[in-house]
C-alpha cells in the first residue's frame, strides 16, 4: 500500500477515535449524568471529577482518571500501531496525533464541540517525546496539587514541555506540536478570561 493511502486510512481513524467523548460516555454510563449539563460543561477528566465527586468520591476518581486513560489512549494506540505495524515516517506519526487532538476538540459526534484537548496530547506526547512528557507531567501533579486549578496546571505543563522538547529533542518536529499546543490554549481561552477575572473554579 502507498503511504499516502496508509496516512489517509489513519488519519480517518485518528479523527474517529479522537471524537469519541470518553468522558461524556462513562459519566452517563455509570453515574447517569450529563456532564456536559453540569460544572464546567467540559467533557475531559477534570469536569468529570468536579461533578461526580459531592455526589460519589470514589466513583468520581475512578470515572476521572478512566476519562484520561481513554482520551489519552485514543491517541497513542493509532499512532503506537503505525509506528511499529507499519513502520509509517515521524511526519506521519505526527500528522496521526495531531488530528486526534483535533477529533477530540472539535469531535463529530458532538456537532464539531469537544473537550480541551490536554489529555489526548499528552497521548500523543507521550509516544512521540516520553521524556518531555514525564518532566511536563511531574509538573502538572505538582501545580495542580499546590493551586487546584486545572487550567493553570495544564497551562504550565505544556510550556514546559514545549520548552524542554527544543532542548532534549531539538531535532523533532515542533511545528505538529506548536499546531496541538495552539489548540489547547485556544481551547482554554475562557479560562484563562476566568483566571483573569478570578472566576476560575478550584477542583477541591
Amino acid at each position: 500500500m502507498h503511504l499516502a493511502d496508509l496516512n489517509l486510512i489513519f488519519y480517518v481513524i485518528a479523527y474517529f477515535l479522537g471524537s469519541i467523548p470518553f468522558g461524556l460516555i462513562f459519566a452517563k454510563l455509570f453515574a447517569g449524568i450529563d456532564i456536559r449539563e453540569s460544572g464546567s460543561g467540559n467533557i475531559g477528566a477534570t469536569n468529570v471529577l468536579r461533578v461526580l465527586k459531592e455526589k460519589n468520591p470514589v466513583l468520581a476518581g475512578k470515572l476521572s482518571f478512566f476519562t484520561l486513560l481513554a482520551d489519552a489512549l485514543k491517541a497513542s494506540i493509532p499512532i503506537l500501531v503505525a509506528k511499529y505495524t507499519f513502520n509509517m515516517p515521524e511526519a506521519s506519526l505526527w500528522a496521526i496525533g495531531v488530528i486526534a487532538v483535533i477529533g477530540h476538540t472539535f469531535s463529530i459526534f458532538l456537532a464539531f464541540n469537544g473537550g480541551k484537548g490536554v489529555a489526548t496530547g499528552l497521548g500523543v506526547t507521550a509516544v512521540m517525546l516520553p521524556i518531555e512528557t514525564l518532566i511536563s507531567f511531574i509538573i502538572w501533579i505538582v501545580v495542580s496539587k499546590a493551586l487546584k486549578i486545572s487550567s493553570i496546571s495544564s497551562i504550565v505543563a505544556l510550556i514546559t514541555l514545549y520548552t524542554t522538547s527544543l532542548y532534549i529533542s531539538s531535532e523533532t518536529f515542533h511545528v505538529p506540536l506548536g499546531i496541538i499546543a495552539f489548540i489547547i490554549i485556544y481551547k482554554h481561552l475562557p479560562n484563562i478570561g476566568k483566571l483573569l477575572s478570578g472566576e476560575e473554579k478550584r477542583v477541591i
